[in-house]
């Protein structure tokens, strides 16, 4: 391991192989990337349901997914390894009028910025996703440019092309403390020995607290499980007439329950209300029965089916469901891409390059003053309505 570096990478999640790809193609090459892990993307990145969409509800965020999903669409071609990618949409169910309107709204914004999303009528959401049960369901919300990516592909893909130009990756590396000096970076200490360097990137996930406390700095980040269920269909659905036949994802606005194709299965969940922050990812076997409930309403031959698998995961959130990037105005040097509250990996291709930018010091395109750490204290933060 180096023993100095321009740029220290802690985490080798989506976010910080995206950073550490971005760097290098800024000529930024002396850089370091950690992770505690013996393989890349086993956290959060890798316990996701891969879903990625414009349909956000704050300009920014809408910005950051258009940039990242042209990435997605042309991956292979500008960074060198292939990722899966089925662009057939997101159908978001709506069941009040309260939340027709906070939609209508959030279709002008995305229009606005060149999104074509349509508010569509029960029936045309059953046509696009054949099977689903619309009771109660007064319109909903469709993109079809929306989809669902690889998780893996997309990390190993940006990892890989990082270490070809030059980036180092430690895995199997713990980082136990961080060197401020005259409220400044000046290293990094893990179990192999220290790093020297000016120069820190948070890209911890749910752990980014804990890594953020080492240098001193109290980061409003909470770590919050979600499960996730894999079922097989029953033996006498059809694809097409009573089982979804492409990978749209369905998203049940009153319940957050959502459902996509997953090879020939169906890749299901529902956030829970009651659910206790924490690190434990130990799959909630005795919510599958309030899932179900709610499945039942929405995609009768799910329930028909049998869970094969299931896995738990931890969102990353912040209070008002927007990440925090950027460099810590109290420590230089320490940067910040945490609290992504679910939408981590769909933004990482955006905001790396957002952050390597920052880094060299650069202007950036698109304006991530909104996604500063001090918008908690100044009151200037727009929440995110559309988190999932």
């Amino acid at each position: 391991m180096k023993s100095t570096s321009d740029v220290v990478i802690i985490g080798g999640g989506c976010m910080g192989a995206s950073t550490a790809y971005h760097l290098a193609c800024l000529g930024i090459q002396n850089v370091v990337l950690l992770e505690r892990e013996t393989q890349l993307a086993v956290g959060s990145t890798g316990r996701n349901a891969g879903g990625v969409r414009h349909q956000f509800s704050t300009r920014q965020n809408i910005q950051l997914s258009m940039e990242s999903i042209r990435l997605m669409q042309r991956f292979e071609d500008e960074v060198g390894y292939p990722m899966d990618f089925h662009q057939d949409g997101y159908l978001f169910l709506l069941s009040t009028p309260e939340s027709v309107e906070t939609f209508r709204n959030n279709i002008t914004l995305q229009r606005s910025l060149g999104i074509e999303v349509d508010l569509v009528t029960p029936g045309e959401a059953v046509r696009l996703a054949p099977g689903l049960r619309v009771d109660g369901v007064i319109a909903a919300s469709y993109c079809a440019r929306d989809g669902i990516a690889d998780p893996n592909g997309l990390t190993m893909g940006f990892a890989r092309a990082a270490q070809a130009k030059g980036i180092q990756i430690e895995r199997n590396t713990t980082v136990t403390g961080i060197t401020v000096e005259k409220d400044r970076i000046s290293g990094v200490t893990t179990d192999k020995g220290t790093i020297s360097t000016p120069c820190v990137v948070n890209a911890t996930g749910p752990h980014a607290a804990r890594v953020a406390a080492l240098a001193g700095v109290e980061l409003p980040v909470t770590p919050l499980r979600r499960n996730i269920f894999i079922a097989q269909p029953p033996d006498e659905a059809v694809s097409g007439v009573n089982y979804p036949d492409n990978h749209i994802m369905v998203i049940d606005s009153a319940t957050s329950f959502y459902f996509h194709r997953e090879g020939p299965n169906i890749l299901f969940g529902m956030g829970d209300p009651d659910e206790t922050p924490g690190f434990d990812m130990t799959v909630r076997w005795d919510f599958l029965d309030s899932v179900v409930e709610v499945a039942m309403s929405r995609l009768p031959t799910l329930v028909e089916g049998k869970v094969s698998h299931a896995w738990a995961g931890l969102y990353a959130m912040s209070p008002d469901g927007n990440a925090i990037v950027g460099e810590v105005d109290s420590v230089a040097g320490f940067y910040l891409i945490n609290g992504f509250s679910g939408h981590g990996f769909q933004q990482s291709p955006a905001v790396g390059r957002l952050l390597a930018a920052k880094i060299a010091g650069h202007e950036t395109d698109i304006d991530l003053s909104p996604f500063a750490l001090n918008r908690f204290g100044s009151g200037t933060n727009s929440p995110e309505a559309n988190v999932v």
